[in-house]
């Protein structure tokens, strides 16, 4: 059995990094010892686990299967240590938490405060990440959860807890042309130039689908990027337009002087929550950090 075991855990290296020279540099091993693993395994389970490419390995129907549970089993093992250790040790815990840059500038901060008055031993890992790559990294177990965008379909591996809705708009610096005017259209913005996250990204694409659907020509786009901060500081030092949520926007406005445009016929909006894996293990400071999050979330919406 403890052999079996081992040769499992050789396996999934293997998987990993789907081929045989890496996946031994990786475990210190030899080739030829962990080919000999391989192959004392595929014996016990009476079948083929890997086949051979030239770019080195793939797993075989069987083989995904086996790396699919003994994933699982390693994040059941994780979060069985880490619960223990809560229980027997009576740590406060560290969060891995994901979010957007849109997220973290304006909401994640309020609720991180107030945690750690309440446990001042708890620790943060706060990562800003795309919502697919943050959703991947909690499906390998290196997130704790993520406060990111929830979408019309759920993914039935996954929790979701709504916290509250982001309306985007426009905004300019206070010496803009159109900051002194009561009401600005979409005709108003036609001509100007603006500084937008990745053209790809929805709100972007809703920006531009807005300007066609009223017959005018697409937004010049001057500056293109997922830099929060950026597009924040560039239209409040020249002439560009930009296009985020209105609390980050109102929470950089204070500082860097920013007016901000409610625009008829041009209106996006997203709704926020918390995303964790169904079957994870929540830390007594994860389920409080997250009941803090809804708390923060209702006072910001009112």
């Amino acid at each position: 059995m403890k052999h079996q075991l081992r040769d499992i855990e050789y396996f999934s290296v293997v998987a990993e990094h789907g081929n045989l020279g890496r996946a031994a540099e990786a475990l210190g091993l030899s080739q030829p010892a962990l080919s000999k693993s391989l192959r004392r395994l595929e014996k016990s389970m009476e079948a083929k686990l890997v086949k051979r490419t030239f770019k080195g390995v793939e797993l075989t129907a069987v083989g995904a299967a086996l790396f699919s549970h003994v994933r699982r089993l390693r994040f059941a093992l994780d979060d069985v240590t880490r619960e223990v250790a809560d229980l027997t040790h009576g740590r406060t815990g560290h969060l891995r938490v994901g979010t957007s840059p849109g997220l973290s500038t304006h909401f994640l901060p309020v609720a991180c405060a107030t945690l750690l008055k309440e446990a001042p031993r708890v620790t943060f890992k706060v990562t800003d990440l795309d919502r697919e790559t943050a959703l991947s990294a909690l499906r390998h177990g290196e997130l704790d959860f993520t406060v990111h965008t929830l979408e019309a379909s759920r993914r039935e591996d996954l929790a979701e807890e709504y916290l509250f809705e982001v309306e985007f708009v426009v905004y300019a610096s206070m010496g803009h042309r159109l900051a002194k005017k009561q009401h600005v259209t979409l005709a108003d913005l036609a001509q100007e130039r603006w500084a937008v996250m990745d053209s790809s990204a929805i709100p972007v694409q809703r920006l531009r689908q807005s300007f066609l659907d009223a017959g005018l020509p697409p937004p010049e786009i001057a500056v293109e990027s997922n830099a929060l901060p950026l597009r924040l500081e560039l239209p409040a030092s020249s002439d560009l337009l930009g296009y985020a949520g209105k609390p980050v926007v109102r929470h950089a406005a204070a500082r860097s002087g920013l007016v901000e445009f409610r625009v008829k016929g041009l209106t996006y909006a997203y709704r926020a929550g918390v995303i964790y894996r169904k079957d994870a293990y929540l830390s007594p400071a994860a389920k409080r950090f997250i009941e803090i999050l809804k708390a923060t979330a209702k006072k910001i919406s009112k």
